[in-house]
């Protein structure tokens, strides 16, 4: 325990990471409900203030975000709210479905391809009534359906290049799950890639995989371009931060 944490808890005061962690978590619900929205600006210490917290915890936010792809940071003019440029998460998408192919032929060249997908299958190969309804917890395990694919396919570096892309593609991403109708669609789509690579037909399981991957960034960029328009139609909230 570092001497900060020591005196933190020595006065029943929070430790600075769980601020850092409650700061990231609110500037992360604004940015993802564009309080802040493409080309705002603000400071650090605007930020502490709006949140009640000094910089350092919110410094640790900031930086998070940045490497998440959220915010750049401005010498001397504080904090930028990044871009959405679409044609570059269309690439991204594209490369994560070639890589995501790749792996399914790798699956299917296992001895026990089934086996591997088990665990895939207890979570989204269930009836109607125990799927899960939380669009928080869907989103997360549709991410972690398709970055398991790729390991499964057994590549260490195709994983961590698949990891990274998921990473840049998540700020745009998160926007998928805010509608109920893509919860249905990412249980059916997924069990129909399992069931078709439980029969060993991967040439289908590929096809539809390109499809399933190709709807979710069309619609990615529809709700964020409708979510984005309705920002800022209601916007009056006194931004940018000084």
């Amino acid at each position: 325990m570092n001497p900060r944490d020591a005196h933190a808890d020595a006065l029943g005061l929070p430790r600075t990471e769980s601020l850092a962690v409650t700061a990231y978590q609110q500037i992360r619900r604004e940015l993802d409900e564009f309080h802040f929205m493409p080309g705002d600006r603000f400071t650090e210490n605007g930020m502490s203030a709006r949140l009640g917290m000094s910089r350092t915890p919110v410094r640790e936010a900031l930086f998070r975000l940045q490497q998440e792809g959220y915010i750049s940071v401005v010498p001397k003019l504080g904090w930028l709210v990044n871009a959405i440029d679409f044609s570059v998460f269309e690439q991204l998408y594209d490369v994560r479905s070639v890589l995501e192919c790749a792996a399914l032929d790798a699956i299917a060249r296992q001895d026990d391809p089934e086996a591997a997908l088990s665990g895939l299958r207890r979570i989204w190969c269930v009836p109607q009534p125990e799927r899960l309804a939380d669009l928080t917890q869907v989103s997360q395990l549709d991410e972690a359906f398709h970055m398991a694919l790729v390991a499964l396919g057994g590549n260490a570096e195709m994983a961590r290049i698949h990891r990274e892309i998921t990473e840049r593609i998540r700020v745009v991403r998160r926007l998928e799950f805010t509608r109920n109708y893509r919860i249905t669609a990412a249980y059916d789509e997924h069990v129909q890639i399992l069931e078709l690579l439980q029969k060993r037909d991967t040439e289908a399981a590929k096809a539809f995989l390109r499809t399933h991957i190709a709807i979710s960034r069309e619609e990615v960029k529809k709700i964020t371009l409708h979510t984005l328009q309705a920002a800022r139609q209601g916007r009056g909230d006194g931004w940018p931060l000084s």
